[in-house]
């Protein structure tokens, strides 16, 4: 994967060339360091995600403007928060993430983050435009392959052999929801593997490489492990620590803790 990145003054994006599709990823590099997908083939694009903060929202609508890129579509999964984002362009959403953005967790996550960074964030929500169901569909010359799930969807893009889901990140902590739920994205993961995907994208980490998504399910397996071996959530994290030092994202810790050892 041959990535280039350009800083800007408030983010960067790092761009993958896949043949006539460009693949660009704007790090937001803002309070909650979002990333945000481009697709690009022939100066029409599609955006999957939105960013949320103003300053984001106006750095990336100028980046599209210097480098003439029309965007044709925006792709709303998990990240509903940005409205005033290129607002004449269509939404498209699937039943999933407008229940996920409406009453779900998306929503309580917009109202948590508008009252902890004020005026700055946007936190105006897409949850209504077109609606997508599961498979194919062809915007701005490029497939997409829309796959729903339990809260949102996730994208694969035949092209590049790439695909957008929610999270990833092969050295940092993740949220998973007991052994089941780490069953469950194992498997998922090792589904697009098997499929041939060489490209993950994801909203809170930037691109990542078949070897980094093998890194991401060892740490999966042994999150199982060491759950099954434990009596209590302090336990739990002080091993989970030990065997990944230096991981980022303590917060999603403490929250996998909860979920292995409800009181």
């Amino acid at each position: 994967m041959t990535n280039e990145i350009e800083t800007l003054k408030y983010g960067s994006v790092t761009t993958i060339p896949c043949g006539d599709l460009s693949i660009r990823v704007y790090t937001t590099k803002d309070a909650i360091d979002d990333q945000v997908i481009l697709l690009e083939k022939k100066g029409k694009g599609v955006v999957i995600e939105l960013p949320a903060f103003h300053n984001s929202i106006q750095e990336m609508e100028s980046y599209l403007k210097e480098k003439n890129i029309e965007v044709e579509a925006k792709l709303v999964s998990y990240h509903a928060a940005g409205s005033s984002f290129l607002p004449d362009v269509k939404n498209y959403l699937t039943e999933s993430s407008v229940a996920y953005n409406t009453d779900g967790e998306g929503a309580q996550l917009i109202k948590n983050f508008s009252g902890a960074f004020g005026e700055g964030f946007d936190s105006g929500k897409v949850n209504s435009g077109e609606m997508l169901g599961a498979g194919i569909v062809t915007i701005a010359g490029i497939d997409l392959e829309i796959i729903p799930n339990g809260d949102a969807f996730e994208v694969y893009i035949p092209q590049a052999k790439a695909v957008y889901i929610h999270m990833l990140g092969h050295d940092c902590h993740s949220i998973v929801a007991g052994a089941g739920h780490a069953d469950a994205i194992i498997s998922n993961l090792k589904g697009y593997l098997d499929r041939g995907a060489e490209i993950f994208l994801s909203s809170h980490y930037v691109p990542e490489t078949r070897k980094d998504v093998d890194t991401k399910i060892s740490y999966l397996e042994k999150i199982k492990e060491i759950g099954a071996c434990c009596s209590s959530a302090s336990e739990f994290k002080e091993k989970v620590r030990e065997e990944f030092p230096g991981y980022s994202g303590e917060n999603y810790l403490d929250m996998t803790a909860g979920f292995f050892f409800k009181n």
